[in-house]
């Protein structure tokens, strides 16, 4: 968007600028943003620039003809100023406060995480010579979640920045079971149900272990008998947990039908609706948009936003739709991982969702003057700024796309202190 160079003594309300300065060198809160009254002017003008850069497309008004402009202001008014723009700069101190202890929570998201990842790792390991071991650790894994998200008065998703190549079936079984426990929490599941639900999930995939990865990591179409194998994997994942005689029977039934579809077309069995268990049908759900996001040829992989849309619009028939729509509930209309462009044309990433709020999620911003690392992250809950449009990685001009660092991979946990 092309903008102007503009004195700042032709400034006036209904303008949309952006100001020649570093983000911490001055009290607001954005660099960029439409002028709404005098005030904003007088404070512009006490930062000591001689000009703004103007933004005319985005612009309410037309600048003041050079000669007319504001009068020297007083004194009274000059103090009156220096007051505002300390109440400014406290409040942006506050913003960045904020911004620490949100980042403090992402970090304890990301540690929690990989203590997950690395629990699973070392279960799956043990399911074939100790699968009682391995079962137990299983659930010890599934109470200390499911406790925490019941504990926890209000839970929101946080996107992790992980990304290994050769984890994906422990990536997507943990993503699985995080989401899968929310979705059954949001709809009024009890403990002991979701706590079934989460170890259902953490296993559903377990028997692509027997799978040659020649066919679960192959990026071309897979042949008819390649699928075929590839289609045994939910009876192998029932036979690694008949090992053990502590794998919950209730659980079972998500191991064998996640991929069971309620009209009938999907497998191993070709169930109907009321044929599939309803615990199936939620991790079904959750393990289809999963999918979308992370499917074996990259190429293919779909933005979360584009994920939940093909499915809602596509896929009614197939899912559950009171899951369907408590998926949408939880991840937002602009799920964590989603590139988006702001109503002032800036670019950023949706972090985390504000499930009151669902168009108004949190986004970290990209600011080319401020380093990366302390990037601002804004709540559009407290914001007049909107989402305009999602945007695809793909599309981003590179030191945005380095700046913002889009996951390959998009993994959730949640924060139980919330």
């Amino acid at each position: 968007m092309a903008s102007i160079k503009l004195s700042v003594e032709r400034l006036t309300e209904g303008l949309y600028i952006k100001l020649p300065l570093q983000w911490t060198d001055h009290p607001f809160l954005l660099n960029h943003f439409k002028i709404k009254d005098s005030q904003q002017i007088r404070l512009i003008k006490n930062l000591g620039i001689k000009h703004v850069l103007l933004i005319p497309e985005k612009s309410d008004s037309q600048p003041l003809d050079p000669n007319n402009t504001l009068e020297a202001i007083s004194e009274h008014e000059s103090h009156f100023l220096e007051q505002q723009a300390e109440k400014l700069w406290q409040e942006k101190q506050g913003r960045i406060e904020q911004l620490k202890n949100y980042k403090l929570k992402l970090q304890r998201c990301e540690k929690n995480f990989s203590r997950s990842m690395a629990q699973l790792r070392a279960i799956v390991g043990k399911i074939k010579s100790r699968p009682m071991t391995a079962v137990k650790e299983a659930e010890l894994l599934v109470e200390e979640m499911v406790d925490a998200l019941l504990e926890a008065d209000n839970v929101a998703l946080h996107l992790m920045n992980e990304g290994c190549d050769n984890e994906d079936i422990y990536s997507h079984s943990l993503n699985v079971a995080i989401m899968s426990m929310m979705l059954a929490r949001s709809s009024g599941m009890e403990g002991p149900d979701i706590k079934t639900i989460a170890i259902g999930a953490l296993f559903h995939d377990m028997g692509k272990i027997k799978v040659p990865t020649a066919i679960t990591r192959k990026t071309t179409p897979l042949t008819e008998p390649e699928e075929n194998y590839l289609k045994l994997h939910p009876k192998y994942s029932a036979d690694l947990a008949n090992l053990s005689d502590s794998f919950p029977q209730q659980a079972k039934p998500i191991l064998t039908q996640h991929h069971e579809l309620l009209d009938g077309s999907g497998y191993p069995k070709q169930l109907m609706a009321e044929q599939i268990d309803t615990k199936a049908q939620l991790v079904a759900v959750v393990n289809a948009y999963d999918n979308l996001c992370h499917p074996q040829d990259p190429a293919k992989a779909k933005i979360p936003y584009s994920a939940l849309s093909y499915l809602f619009k596509h896929k009614k028939e197939q899912y559950n739709n009171d899951y369907l729509a408590l998926l949408i509930r939880l991840l937002g209309v602009y799920p964590p991982g989603s590139v988006v462009q702001l109503s002032n044309q800036q670019l950023g990433l949706v972090i985390s969702v504000n499930s009151e709020s669902l168009l108004t999620p949190n986004i970290l911003l990209y600011d080319p003057t401020v380093p990366s690392n302390e990037a601002p992250i804004i709540d559009l809950e407290d914001s007049p700024l909107r989402i305009e449009q999602v945007i695809h990685p793909s599309k981003l001009p590179e030191k945005v796309h380095s700046y913002l660092n889009p996951r390959s991979r998009i993994s959730f946990y949640f924060d139980p202190d919330d």
